[in-house]
């Protein structure tokens, strides 16, 4: 897998899954609404996690610095 999302990128999608997880297991929960969030959550929460999207693979897009250190 390649790594492709910088550092400040994965601390937002982390945040930003969070919050879509939030709203779609405790606010909307149980409806089409809910499980939208839900999926987007969880595509931010691996995308944040592991350091890859292949969004940005498709296009090209490359927000980690060269210096950074790749997880093992």
């Amino acid at each position: 897998m390649f790594n492709n999302v910088g550092t400040i990128d994965r601390l937002l999608r982390t945040l930003a899954a969070i919050v879509l997880l939030y709203f779609g297991l405790l606010i909307y929960a149980d409806s089409t609404l809910g499980i939208v969030l839900d999926v987007a959550g969880g595509i931010a929460l691996f995308t944040g996690v592991f350091g890859s999207c292949a969004l940005y693979g498709l296009l090209g897009i490359n927000t980690r610095k060269s210096n950074q250190d790749s997880p093992t």
